[in-house]
Parts: C-alpha cells; structure tokens; sequence
C-alpha cells in the first residue's frame, strides 16, 4: 500500500468521526474535532488540510476561544459556510460554559466567583467586564457584559453598572474582569473604578461584594487584597 493510499484508508477507517464515534469526542485532537465540524473539504483541499489550517493561523485552543467570522475567512479554505460552522460550534461551548440563571448560583467567596467565570473569560483576547447581580441570598440574579476593551473609569460608569441592578432590584454587585496577558495583577486603572463603584454602591445601597480580576487559571480578589475596605 502506497503512501496516499494509506492516508486515504486512514480516513475512511479510522477519521475523526471514526475515532469520536468509538473513543468519545474528548479522544480528538483539536485539528480532528474541527474537521468534524466542517465535514468536508472545499474541491481544492481535504478537510483534514483545512482543519490543520485553521489550527496553524490561530496556534492552539486559547484563540479559537475568542474567534470571529471575519477572521476565519482571513485563513485559507474557510469561506463562509465552514466560518459559520466554526462559529457557531465555538458558541455553543460558550454558552454551555455558562451557568443557566435558572440554576440560581449561589456566590459565597472570591473563588466561586472566579470559578463561575473562568472557563468562559480566560482565553478572551480583550477586556471583557462582567458584573455579576446578586440577591439577598448572593444567588446570581443575572449579569451584564459592561464594557469590552481596556478598562477605565470613562468605559466602566457606575451609571451603567447599577442601571440593571436597580431593575432587578439587586442586594449587591460582584464586578470581574480578565486580562488578556494571564496575569491578574491589578493595573492602577482596576483600582480607580473598583474604588468608584464601591463609592456609587454606598450611595445606592447596593453593595459592591468584591471585584475579580481573571488570569489565565488564577485570579486577584480586590477585597481580599484591601480596595473595598470602607474609608
């Protein structure tokens, strides 16, 4: 059996959807799982080729967490069809990352906030500041996405923060926020608006339980590190 032959065995014998059918999804590679997606190739390459393609522009998982259409058409064999699948497969995972508001969560500490959000914020490749509606109880009510880009008192307003909370008649807020670097020290900037909301908090009564910055696999508890002390 010549070389090519032996590929094209490969992959009708034992290709990914093979693999997942018999080992379970959790067996395949990155570049396997994506070819299950797309399905097929596009008459100028292989599925497997496009797949590995993908893989090679975005250089492993922690992009694909963040990707958007426009820049899965920018890499080769991917027209709309398969950026859509794409797409559409990444969003799915996120939104299983979440937890439904039906299950009222229920936030205790600084590590069950980073916990509810870690899986969904670790890989994004911008700041994403999420605040976090809390009862009585501290069972997540809901939560808005405030701001995404660099954080600064000008882009994170405690109008716009405490706007929903008023609605849902909210007990406190649990502000978190990531960085893109993996590295959860906060900046001066997290600082200055964890300050300002804890001050527009007091006014309103609408405690400011604690603001968590997100790194990659660890996180800062502004709290816990003394920004939310009352002064």
């Amino acid at each position: 059996m010549d070389g090519e032959t032996a590929v094209r065995a490969y992959q009708l014998e034992d290709g990914p959807r093979e693999r997942l059918l018999r080992l379970g999804a959790s067996a395949l590679r990155i570049d396997e799982l994506l070819a299950c997606i797309m399905q097929s190739g596009n008459g100028r390459q292989n599925v497997y080729a496009i797949a590995q393609s993908v893989v090679d522009h975005l250089g492993g998982l922690d992009a694909l967490a963040d990707i958007e259409v426009a820049e899965l058409l920018q890499i080769p064999g991917i027209g709309r069809a398969k950026a859509v699948q794409i797409a559409a497969a990444v969003e799915l995972g996120r939104r299983i990352a979440r937890k439904p508001a039906t299950e009222k969560r229920q936030i205790r500490t600084a590590d069950d906030a980073a916990k509810y959000v870690m899986d969904r914020m670790r890989y994004l490749k911008k700041e994403h500041f999420v605040t976090l509606l809390l009862d009585t109880r501290h069972h997540v009510l809901a939560e808005d996405t405030s701001s995404i880009g660099s954080l600064d008192a000008s882009i994170v307003h405690p109008r716009e923060i405490f706007r929903r909370a008023v609605r849902c008649s909210a007990s406190g807020i649990l502000c978190v926020h990531n960085h893109p670097s993996g590295d959860p020290s906060p900046s001066p900037e997290d600082i200055a608006v964890t300050k300002r909301l804890v001050e527009a908090g007091r006014l309103l009564g609408i405690d400011v339980l604690d603001h968590i910055v997100i790194g990659d696999g660890r996180y800062v508890s502004l709290r816990a590190a003394g920004y939310l002390d009352h002064g």
